[in-house]
């Protein structure tokens, strides 16, 4: 079964590198979500909230969207361009991020990218996408080995949770 699904998972990362390839690096010119993926902006200012998951309360994009941390963030700086923003899309705004319900407003900040774009961070983690979830309330990025690290959902306290 575990077999199928790296299988499965490898497949759909192949898909979403090769058509990540066919526009313009750094571009954030989206303005929502579309059916597959999400994009990398959100209009106006996104609220980060929490949701219930099988993880415990995780955070979520005001969409229902899960937000990944990447362990090889060493600092605010994000470390994912190129083909890892492609399947790893950073939650990026133009304006300031709003803390939803029992969100801590202090742990939530921005970094600039080396883009020009602004990354959303919580407690110091900046804040990524997964390409493989499609709907709001997936978790299918957790505890992935990608792009040299593990990327983990965050928890209210904004630390990473690491089981799985």
């Amino acid at each position: 079964m575990r077999k199928s699904v790296l299988i499965v998972l490898a497949l759909v990362t192949a898909a979403v590198v090769i058509a990540g390839c066919g526009g313009s690096a750094g571009s954030s010119s989206g303005t929502g979500y579309s059916k597959a993926a999400p994009t990398t902006a959100v209009s106006g200012a996104p609220t980060v909230m929490l949701a219930p998951s099988k993880f415990g309360k995780i955070l979520v994009d005001s969409r229902g969207r899960t937000v990944y941390d990447f362990v090889a963030d060493k600092t605010r700086a994000s470390t994912c361009y190129g083909a890892c923003a492609s399947l790893w899309p950073p939650l990026t705004v133009s304006g300031a991020p709003k803390a939803g319900p029992q969100i801590s407003a202090s742990l939530l900040g921005t970094t600039k990218r080396t883009d020009g774009t602004t990354e959303v961070t919580y407690n110091g983690h900046p804040l990524y996408y997964y390409a493989g979830d499609t709907k709001p309330g997936q978790t299918t990025g957790q505890d992935l080995n990608q792009f040299g690290a593990l990327w983990y959902v965050l928890g209210s306290s904004g630390m990473e949770i690491t089981h799985g």
